[in-house]
């Protein structure tokens, strides 16, 4: 059963995710990236057949895979998610900026220009749950921002098959390419590129541990979003609350893995222990009882509090992936919440809204990291370019001050770059 924590004997520890063990993946994950570095193709081949059960004969999805694949998959759902994608489009449109000028000054011109980057590659997951709904959330920013070349990896199954559900969304999104390819090999393959597989400028989107660690380890030869940890959600809740879409909600995230947080933060004793009774009913019928089981049990808590706003303090502490406001009037309390990465208000707004419909981004800080960043948004898929012009008078008339403040640094050479011209 989830435990019932009340927060006075609570330690400043006991409020973070529970860390998860796991073994030190860092140097499997290195021999795999210089492996593909060196032997592309033919090492990418050797991976998925030890980890997949499948090799390719060719990693690419032929336009007439893509077809075929489009037409296993139901009317209904393609609807679905063309809507999602509507939804997602108008969210992320409103994202768009523009560069700016100023030139108030004779002579003197600064301004910063944004520019796509030129290449993506989407990791998305195909293992014991795959997820259309990344592909919408990753490829649709990516296409609104200006991004010419879009590339999808995603592993196949044991006959070297891609789930179709996955194909359907990328065609909807506007994947450009995709390829039949997983794990750690596949984003070594997206930053260094093989025979088959582009080298990409930035790659983006959620994955196992081996997966996590190889972004970490690729960064800053390529660009990444985020190293994301298992998922997590935090349900602030008043006594009014129903605990029955209480429980749904917090399972709602314990489903996805074992590591994965549900937490819940109410002021009413009564509340917190029909939760928990709640989630116990509730778990015995779910086709993935085993994983949500070990998630509520080793990571999952119940924290009673005095207030509403003692809540929000430990919440701003821990700063979830997912935060739910499930109290009278959520409004007045959006500004006192400082991290957090996606916000659902009201008791009418469960986590899933975001994952799948809302239109919001899905791919969310985790571990505490929404204290100092963000949703994937158009602005992961952009570069902003300064750029300044002085004509001749104007840059004499700063050059003296330049070449001063050279000096104080030991510069020398840079204070006979800013004055040199005025002497020729």
């Amino acid at each position: 059963m989830i435990k019932i924590i009340n927060a006075q004997d609570m330690s400043y520890k006991d409020m973070l995710p529970r860390e998860n063990e796991s073994t030190d993946i860092s140097a499997v994950v290195s021999e795999i990236i210089a492996n593909i570095r060196k032997n592309g193709d033919k090492a990418l081949a050797e991976y998925e057949l030890r980890f997949g059960g499948a090799s390719p004969k060719s990693f690419e999805v032929s336009p007439e895979e893509r077809e075929s694949a489009l037409s296993k998959v139901e009317p209904q759902f393609i609807e679905i998610m063309k809507e999602a994608a509507e939804n997602i489009k108008k969210y992320h449109s409103l994202q768009v900026k523009s560069g700016y000028e100023i030139n108030d000054k004779e002579g003197i011109v600064l301004g910063q220009k944004i520019t796509p980057i030129a290449s993506v590659g989407l990791y998305i997951p195909g293992g014991t749950a795959s997820y259309p709904s990344s592909v919408l959330m990753n490829c649709i920013p990516a296409k609104i921002a200006g991004v010419k070349n879009i590339v999808m990896t995603t592993p196949p199954d044991k006959d070297g098959n891609l789930k179709p559900n996955i194909v359907a969304a990328a065609e909807i999104a506007g994947v450009d390419r995709i390829f039949k390819c997983g794990g750690a090999q596949a984003v070594a393959a997206l930053a260094f590129g093989t025979q088959s597989v582009p080298k990409v400028d930035k790659i983006v989107g959620p994955g196992n541990a081996y997966v996590a660690e190889a972004k970490r380890q690729v960064f800053g030869i390529v660009g990444i979003d985020m190293i994301a940890g298992p998922s997590e959600v935090l349900v602030i809740a008043d006594g009014l609350s129903d605990p029955v879409s209480l429980a749904a909600d917090l399972l709602s995230q314990a489903e996805h893995d074992k590591l994965a947080t549900a937490v819940m933060i109410t002021d009413s004793e009564e509340l917190a222990q029909k939760v928990a009774e709640e989630i116990e009913v509730q778990l015995s019928k779910l086709p993935r009882e085993e994983i949500a089981r070990a998630s509520v049990e080793n990571n999952g808590k119940i924290i009673v509090v005095r207030s509403i706003e003692q809540a929000i303090e430990i919440s701003n502490e821990i700063a979830p992936e997912h935060l739910e406001l499930c109290v009278n009037e959520p409004f007045n309390y959006l500004d006192k919440i400082i991290n957090a990465g996606s916000i659902f208000l009201g008791r009418n707004c469960p986590e899933p809204l975001g994952d799948y419909f809302a239109g919001t981004n899905h791919t969310l800080p985790t571990s505490g990291t929404a204290k100092f960043s963000s949703a994937l948004s158009v602005d992961d898929f952009v570069k902003k370019s300064s750029y300044m012009y002085y004509s001749s008078e104007a840059l004499c008339s700063v050059g003296e001050k330049i070449a001063y403040f050279a000096e104080k640094e030991g510069l020398h050479a840079h204070a006979v770059s800013a004055t040199i011209r005025d002497k020729r």
